[in-house]
């Protein structure tokens, strides 16, 4: 949640699982629930999957504005409410081409007779960037009474792929009321509202009616009520409070008189597409007024009057490298063989830290060798990672979680699931030996199927959380009954929470 002047913006963060399900179809829901209600602004992608028909999906109603991709596949649901969203930004493509992508929504085991049928996107007006996928959807409807040349972005070229299906004799049609028979189901509460191909020669870019006193300011998305910029449905570029703008006021100007920067009284930070007086919860500022993930390499991360800021080295700056999905690790899925020496002498990693089973195993198919679990030692120079830690894959013989014994900050800024900062997975290990951890910003913990691993659920995790959303999913450990008749001996840091030695009592 974001205060903007008298507006309070609900953000999310969207997920980037694409086709992957989450556990099983019921977690998968909960999931999707959790992340999305109440949200009005996905600052990622909005994916809806795997929902089945006894699932109320109401919740999906609240979201406005996407800025990365929507993707509705695998579902076997009558229909999905997404009636409020109004524009799609396209930051980010499913399969690099598709801002919007919809396949595959239909029950796989009874002929295809039961699945997604209707999709009343009634207030959808504005892809910005990215084309448009639609296929294999035997039952939805209407998907062809949608002009979408109104909608995307004809001049990027964006690629389509619209594959209508010709049986369904039952869709209704549209409203006699709508224009040029456009509509996304029945009723005349369905009709598409066209906002582009209808307007006069004068209007640069939307409209609200075909003559010139209709267009809209240049500044606006999606449509507008009248000609200014606080007429807009939804801003092209930045919302500041009520009015669109091409960019947010700044935090200095000059000043002709004195010759000096001053504080602009009214300056804001941009936070995706929106203009903010102070960058939410786990965010740090600029000097440039913007709330960003990580700081640029020339400078490092401080907090200075309880906001966290980047700042430039006065000097060299300790190493700080890029983790899992950022620079020239993005599209990586794990640490492997190839990239485990860009982590040395690193003391914080901007991103993410995957160790999966694929980095012991090697992978033939990109001739990548398998890791050596003595290069896991590289990482016992880091303190903080900005994004999450999962591991789902460890040496046998290894007893805890040694490497990562100087770890101080999970920031959680970016989740694996949308969920969680800390995940580890089906290890051996008997303890976490994570002695030196005492901040997870964001983000929840799941510590899940480590057949030996002891005391996880008796740590004071609240100690290390910062806000009163963060959960725990601590199972299918060890049982804690075996766990009794062992020993604890606490580390040296006198932290009882932080259990790093077992040995069986004698």
């Amino acid at each position: 949640m974001v205060l903007q002047g008298t507006v309070v913006w609900k953000f999310c963060q969207g997920t980037s699982n694409k086709l992957a399900q989450l556990g099983n179809m019921e977690y998968h829901f909960i999931s999707l629930q959790r992340i999305y209600n109440n949200c009005e602004v996905v600052l990622g992608n909005l994916e809806i999957t795997y929902v089945t028909r006894n699932h109320d999906l109401s919740f999906l109603k609240t979201i406005q504005e996407v800025a990365g991709y929507v993707l509705i596949a695998l579902n076997n649901v009558d229909s999905i409410p997404l009636d409020n969203l109004q524009i799609i930004r396209g930051n980010v493509l499913y399969e690099n081409f598709y801002a919007l992508a919809i396949f595959s929504n239909y029950h796989t085991n009874i002929n295809k007779t039961s699945g997604l049928r209707n999709l009343p996107m009634k207030r959808l007006s504005e892809i910005l960037n990215g084309g448009v996928k639609i296929s294999n959807n035997p039952q939805l409807c209407n998907m062809d009474t949608v002009l979408w040349d109104d909608i995307i972005d004809l001049n990027k070229k964006p690629v389509i792929q619209l594959e209508y299906q010709n049986n369904l004799a039952d869709c209704s049609k549209c409203h006699p009321n709508c224009t040029e028979d456009h509509c996304w189901g029945a009723g005349i509460e369905n009709c598409q509202t066209l906002t582009k191909v209808i307007c006069a020669q004068q209007c640069s870019g939307r409209c609200r009616g075909r003559v010139p006193s209709d267009c809209c300011h240049n500044q606006c998305a999606a449509g507008c009520t009248g000609p200014r910029e606080s007429d807009c449905l939804a801003c092209r570029k930045f919302r500041d409070e009520a009015m669109c703008k091409d960019t947010c006021p700044p935090l200095v100007l000059y000043n002709p008189t004195t010759y000096q920067m001053d504080v602009n009284p009214d300056g804001k930070y941009s936070f995706g597409a929106t203009c903010v007086r102070e960058c939410p919860h786990n965010y740090v500022v600029t000097d440039h007024g913007s709330c960003v993930r990580s700081c640029n390499i020339d400078t490092y991360e401080v907090e200075e009057n309880g906001v966290r800021k980047c700042k430039k080295c006065d000097g060299p700056c300790s190493k700080v490298c890029n983790g899992i999905g950022i620079g020239e690790l993005k599209g990586i899925l794990s640490i492997n063989a190839t990239n485990i020496d860009s982590f040395k002498n690193c003391t914080k990693i901007n991103g993410d830290v995957s160790i999966l089973p694929v980095a012991f195993l090697g992978d033939a198919f990109t001739n990548t060798q398998p890791l050596d679990p003595k290069k896991l030692d590289i990482f016992k120079t880091v303190k903080e990672i900005s994004g999450f830690l999962l591991i789902q894959d460890w040496p046998a013989n290894a007893t805890d979680l040694s490497a990562f014994e100087n770890l101080e900050i999970i920031r959680g800024r970016t989740k694996q699931h949308g969920h969680y900062s800390l995940a580890i997975v089906n290890l051996k290990i008997h303890s976490l030996g994570l002695r030196s951890l005492k901040e997870i910003s964001d983000g929840d913990v799941a510590i899940m199927k480590n057949k030996n691993l002891c005391y996880a659920e008796t740590m004071n995790w609240n100690k290390l959380f910062v806000i009163e959303t963060q959960k725990t999913k601590i199972i299918s450990n060890r049982n804690q009954d075996e766990c009794s008749k062992l020993i604890l001996r606490p580390a040296c840091s006198g932290k009882a929470h932080n259990v790093v030695f077992l040995k069986e009592k004698v």
